[in-house]
């Protein structure tokens, strides 16, 4: 395997691979990709939360086919898994957990990633070196600025480097139909640093590695508190909304995110400066969930207000309207899907790695099943057209059966919602006062200003 090469196989699988994203997704957003430059070497430097997740997230949404520096622990696990590994263009990193006596081999790593430069092709590698799983960036390492350096000075500065911070953001980390937003930063260009990395090459990488993390902040939702994180993050679920519109702009997803950002920075600002005021307000959020969950609510019920008899008409007329299409989709989708999410809920612990392992089984079971549902049923399909037909639609209905259940869960919620409004009165009035006077405590707490 050429890394610094095109490869139509490459390309092939990520034609596909982009489908079932497609698939998986509700939307997908893209901020700055004009930025990124087609005709120099550049190095991707993204936020790291969600796995394989976030490589995907890069990959599929630029023309390029970056090399990635992955963990050397997840070879040698078989030849087989090593030679997937190697097509899909990800080279080891060793690093001190792997062991003192494997540290050597990141000199032919550090080769590799020099020659995919000079051929101007693309690298990427994460700054973190580690996930997260929370919206909560990690210390960066110096590998990015090591290896930057590296090959500008085996090359005497003539590569001219940029280094492309990425934010990756999801609506939710695993669940099926969730939002991904991807913002591509300012290219941070290498030679920016050279005169710094003459003198003091330690100081040139410290420099880098700040300006690379500094850069991601602007791009990702960032909740620095450590005491306070999970509070905060139920307050942008449920407060996020009206913190929007306070704002008086209009509700899109790359609006929203925008507005979270600037959300979660007030709040982390009021904390730093006003303990006992984050404190208090950690306790009503906390307050307040309890009960939703004690009631089978959930939050966004409570933040849309009690307007909800036209709306819920309106799901009821689009479920009996979609049932026929949900029934299609769900008796031709329903094995694989159950499958995989049964044996992922039980067998995998590490919940970042959920989405992991519900693409890339997935990438093989749903093409399989398909194939078996066609070769049972295309004897009753008049006509090769009307069976071609039927085998390329297992794929969407199975898209339109789950956002039908989707709507089905949502119309669930407001059913409850109408049923303690209507039945538990008291119940509901109060916990609907107490969002208010939680809502206006931020509102007093977290200016515009």
């Amino acid at each position: 395997m050429k890394y610094e090469k095109w490869s139509l196989g490459y390309w092939m699988l990520k034609q596909y691979v982009r489908f079932v994203h497609w698939l998986v997704l509700k939307k997908t957003c893209i901020i700055g990709k004009e930025k990124i430059p087609l005709n120099k070497p550049i190095i991707f430097a993204p936020n790291h939360q969600n796995a394989l997740s976030d490589p995907m997230a890069v990959l599929l949404n630029t023309s390029f086919q970056p090399v990635w520096l992955g963990r050397a622990d997840i070879f040698g696990k078989s030849k087989l898994v090593d030679a997937l590994l190697r097509f899909a263009k990800i080279i080891p990193v060793y690093r001190i957990r792997d062991g003192k006596e494997n540290l050597n081999k990141n000199q032919e790593t550090f080769s590799l990633s020099i020659k995919v430069l000079e051929n101007n092709f693309a690298l990427a590698l994460f700054p973190e070196a580690a996930h997260s799983f929370k919206r909560q960036m990690l210390p960066h390492k110096k590998a990015v600025p090591r290896i930057a350096f590296l090959a500008e000075e085996q090359t005497n500065c003539q590569l001219d480097i940029q280094i492309i911070p990425a934010g990756i953001y999801y609506s939710h980390y695993w669940k099926f139909n969730r939002t991904l937003i991807v913002n591509f930063g300012e290219p941070i260009p290498v030679r920016k640093y050279r005169e710094t990395f003459k003198e003091n090459p330690n100081a040139a990488s410290i420099a880098l590695k700040n300006d690379i993390y500094n850069a991601l902040l602007d791009l990702i939702i960032n909740i620095k508190s450590r005491e306070h994180y999970y509070e905060f993050e139920r307050i942008r679920e449920i407060y996020g909304n009206h913190f929007l519109k306070r704002q008086a702009i209009k509700n899109t997803e790359i609006n929203r995110f925008k507005s979270d950002q600037l959300l979660v920075k007030k709040l982390d600002e009021m904390e730093a400066k006003n303990p006992e005021s984050a404190a208090s307000l950690a306790k009503e959020i906390n307050n307040i969930y309890e009960k939703i969950n004690i009631l089978g609510l959930r939050s966004w019920l409570i933040s849309s207000g009690d307007k909800q008899f036209g709306k819920l008409t309106g799901n009821i007329l689009l479920l009996l309207a979609g049932l026929p299409l949900f029934i299609y989709g769900f008796l031709f989708n329903c094995i694989p899907f159950f499958l995989i999410d049964l044996t992922v809920r039980n067998k995998v612990k590490d919940k970042s790695f959920w989405s992991t392992f519900f693409l890339v089984p997935g990438l093989i079971l749903f093409p399989l099943f398909y194939m078996i549902c066609f070769l049972a049923v295309s004897w009753m399909i008049p006509g090769g057209l009307l069976k071609i037909a039927f085998l390329v639609s297992l794929p969407f209905v199975g898209k339109l059966a789950f956002k039908w259940y989707i709507l089905s869960r949502k119309t669930i919620g407001r059913l409850r919602l109408l049923r303690l409004k209507w039945i538990k009165p008291e119940k509901f009035s109060k916990l609907l006062k107490e969002k208010n006077q939680l809502f206006e405590q931020l509102d007093n707490s977290l200016s515009l200003a």
